[in-house]
């Protein structure tokens, strides 16, 4: 006990003791503390950059404000984002919902409402951009997921949609669609899911909705 105690004493006084002199050791000026603040101010700029940019896109029935993972899926945000800067959501449509009753002749069945560009500027979009797979992003498709939808893959241009509940099947291994790749997920829907649910509910034809619901505007959240 005593020769743990002797050890505990002399690294002690190493660590707050440099040197000696005539009159006795003197403290050395290091301070551990300094080091942690450095740390510190390093680390929140970089705190500040991951923060997700947010998204409103207002409805018929009122605002869905939707956080755009820019950190994990690159691509497809960015596309999502260049859209929305365009102006090409403004006017656009929620033109599709699919719930368990109108889906009959799928085996693997999923609930999401999706929504297109304004159709008188159809031919100005941008080029197709290559599918990031959920597993490569850990973005999974769950109840308010953002994703964009494609026929094959690497197809995706502008029209998205949102996932109600868990939509695992839509997954990278999924099987929704046949190829397995899944869709690419890249955000969230962080406020107005009560009117994705409304939305989602309206008259359709097969999963058309009749009419429409229109998308008035999308725009970028301004950060103050």
């Amino acid at each position: 006990m005593n020769s743990v105690s002797g050890q505990h004493r002399q690294a002690t006084e190493s660590s707050e003791y440099s040197r000696t002199d005539g009159d006795g050791p003197v403290k050395k000026t290091w301070k551990p503390f300094r080091f942690l603040i450095l740390v510190f101010a390093a680390f929140v700029p970089n705190l500040a950059a991951q923060e997700l940019p947010t998204v409103t896109i207002s409805t018929e029935f009122g605002e869905i404000e939707i956080e755009i993972d820019t950190v994990r899926a690159p691509i497809t945000a960015s596309n999502f984002l260049r859209y929305v800067d365009g102006g090409f959501y403004n006017g656009g449509r929620f033109h599709r919902t699919v719930h368990p009753d109108n889906q009959p002749n799928d085996s693997i069945r999923i609930e999401v409402i999706q929504a297109s560009i304004n159709s008188q500027r159809s031919g100005e979009g941008f080029s197709p951009i290559p599918l990031e797979r959920t597993n490569v992003t850990g973005i999974r498709h769950q109840d308010g997921t953002i994703s964009m939808a494609r026929g094959r893959p690497d197809s995706a241009t502008s029209s998205f949609f949102i996932c109600l509940g868990e939509q695992s099947s839509l997954d990278y291994g999924g099987f929704r669609n046949s190829d397995g790749q899944g869709f690419a997920a890249f955000g969230r829907v962080v406020r107005g899911m009560d009117v994705v649910r409304q939305i989602q509910q309206q008259p359709a034809e097969a999963q058309t909705l009749t009419p429409p619901v229109g998308i008035l505007s999308a725009n970028r959240v301004e950060e103050f």
